[in-house]
């Protein structure tokens, strides 16, 4: 028997979560039954999208269970397998984190290859973090060289990789951030010349005109709220907006006011969609191949969050709703 910690929800937060909603509990992992492999986590990422898992209502992932591990994606090496596919010493990934010892079905991991990047980044920049930014730019704003493209929670995992990929790509890009801290992290490390830091200005429209003067061709959306208010203000006729996540809205316990500036989308012929990954898998070897030539070039560049040991991965997921983060959060496990 192993003994390990894992984190369970202990009770459904109201607004937003906080640490007596999570509680850590000692378990014994056994050997490995037939068709099992037994798991040590080394890596768990940390996404908003969990919070949408902390609900008993209706979603398109199923809730986590009260009393029950939590579940995220992470990065782990096989122990012991009862398994002919596994072996001893493969890396693996899966949805287990939240824990450091598991046992599951073969069927339930993922053997991977980092192909010379730090492992972890196969939760960020490498894996479906940087895939996200890749299928909403590329699939739904189809965007081009020389696009005027703004992304929101632009210091964030999946906002900076929007704003990497997007000016690989060719685009001039517009970043929005909160503090000085993630403003020097875009403009000095990712190359984003025009960054606004909206807790320092009084409106995101306002510093959004200008910046973008003549408008903007693509919304990556990662917040809602002013944001998407003032992307549809300054948006040129036939702009597509990418809407990939509502940060603003996650924890709140009212209905969020709407932007007040819809009637403007029919006369701007604006195309305003949402997306979820799993629809775009298929876009994963193109992506993978891009990524090859910017890490060969030089030109793959992030940041991360790391937070150490299982013990702080509340303080790691809360921090998400803070702004504590810049790049991909993550928490190592040894």
């Amino acid at each position: 028997m192993i003994t390990s910690r894992e984190y369970r929800l202990k009770s459904w937060p109201n607004g937003a979560p906080l640490h007596e909603n999570f509680e850590l509990a000692v378990v014994q992992v056994p050997p490995p039954e037939a068709g099992e492999v037994q798991v040590r986590n080394r890596w768990m990422g940390m996404d908003p999208a969990m919070r949408g898992r902390m609900h008993q209502a209706r979603s398109y992932v199923e809730h986590y269970q009260l009393g029950e591990p939590m579940e995220g994606s992470a990065i782990g090496e096989v122990t012991a397998s009862n398994d002919p596919a596994f072996a001893a010493g493969d890396l693996v990934m899966s949805s287990l984190g939240w824990r450091e010892f598991y046992n599951a079905p073969g069927s339930r991991l993922r053997k991977v290859d980092p192909k010379g990047l730090p492992l972890q980044a196969l939760l960020g920049i490498a894996g479906s973090t940087g895939l996200t930014a890749y299928a909403g730019l590329v699939r739904i704003a189809e965007i081009k060289a020389g696009d005027v493209v703004f992304v929101s929670a632009a210091a964030g995992a999946v906002g900076s990789a929007a704003c990497l990929i997007a000016k690989l790509k060719g685009c001039e890009v517009i970043g929005s951030a909160g503090g000085p801290d993630k403003v020097r992290f875009l403009q000095e490390e990712l190359g984003i010349e025009k960054v606004i830091d909206y807790r320092a200005v009084h409106s995101v429209s306002r510093a959004l005109a200008q910046a973008a003067p003549d408008g903007i061709d693509v919304y990556f959306d990662n917040v809602g709220g002013d944001h998407l208010e003032a992307a549809i203000a300054r948006a040129k006729t036939f702009a597509r907006f990418a809407i990939c996540g509502m940060i603003s809205a996650y924890n709140a316990t009212e209905p969020p006011r709407a932007p007040a500036n819809l009637l403007r989308m029919p006369s701007k012929r604006l195309k305003l969609q949402g997306f979820l990954l799993h629809d775009h898998m298929d876009l994963l070897p193109a992506f993978q191949q891009e990524l090859a030539a910017w890490h060969a070039a030089g030109t793959l560049k992030w940041r991360e969050t790391v937070f150490e040991g299982i013990e702080h991965a509340p303080d790691a997921f809360l921090g998400l709703f803070t702004g504590a983060n810049v790049g991909k959060t993550l928490v190592r496990l040894g």
